[in-house]
């Protein structure tokens, strides 16, 4: 195993970034209103 220095390891990024975030977000989002729109149909303007 080969030791890295600290500055190396400073620099380790990981996990789930605030745009995965927002993606999902705007995803679940997008999904309830398609569901609202089936479910409960109106015409614009209503």
């Amino acid at each position: 195993m080969e030791a890295i220095e600290e500055i190396e390891m400073q620099n380790i990024t990981g996990g789930v970034s605030a745009w995965v975030g927002v993606a999902i977000s705007a995803i679940v989002i997008f999904l309830s209103g398609v569901i609202e729109g089936i479910t409960n149909p109106t015409r614009c303007g209503e």
